[in-house]
């Protein structure tokens, strides 16, 4: 098999990995391994990462529906992907085991100023009005972060473990 044809496989699984995860942990809300594989893509794969995500996202938009809700998850997920991308490549062990959970939890804790654009634009909402969208959500916020400070632990281990796994395939799809 090509490594292009590796490289479409493999991403097109990732993003079907990213979406039956979110689906299993709907009973949870705001619970979810959507961070953690999104900061995980991007430690691996750098630029190439926004594949599997954006893959990730047209799925979702197929399956509950292209409605309102779903425009800005054409830009949240980026925001992570671009947070992780100003980080340094080759960090210590030490700092990214403590680095990777910090930028998950934040971009939980911050998810609903992230959405909140989007909202406003599509709403037609002021500035008074979309402070008050946001300050209905921070419960919402405050689990997600909190959640994605637990699933952001599991950055660096499979980082590391796909990275090996790639290696010992002969494939180099990482960026």
């Amino acid at each position: 098999m090509s490594d292009h044809i590796f490289e479409m496989v493999f991403f097109a699984m990732f993003a079907a990995l990213m979406f039956c995860s979110k689906i299993i942990m709907e009973a949870a809300p705001n619970i979810h391994l959507l961070g953690m594989f999104t900061m995980l893509c991007t430690v691996v794969f750098r630029l190439k990462a926004l594949i599997p995500i954006y893959l990730y996202v047209i799925i979702q938009g197929i399956y509950a529906g292209f409605a309102t809700w779903w425009v800005p998850y054409i830009y949240v997920w980026t925001v992570l992907w671009g947070m992780t991308m100003l980080l340094p490549k080759k960090m210590p062990r030490k700092v990214a085991a403590i680095v990777y959970p910090a930028v998950c939890a934040l971009h939980g804790f911050t998810f609903g100023i992230i959405y909140a654009p989007g909202q406003a634009l599509l709403y037609g909402l002021d500035f008074e009005a979309t402070l008050a969208w946001i300050a209905m959500g921070v419960s919402f916020d405050i689990t997600m972060g909190i959640s994605n400070a637990f699933m952001g632990m599991l950055v660096l281990p499979l980082s590391e473990l796909l990275k090996r796994l790639l290696k010992k395939s002969g494939r180099n799809i990482s960026g």
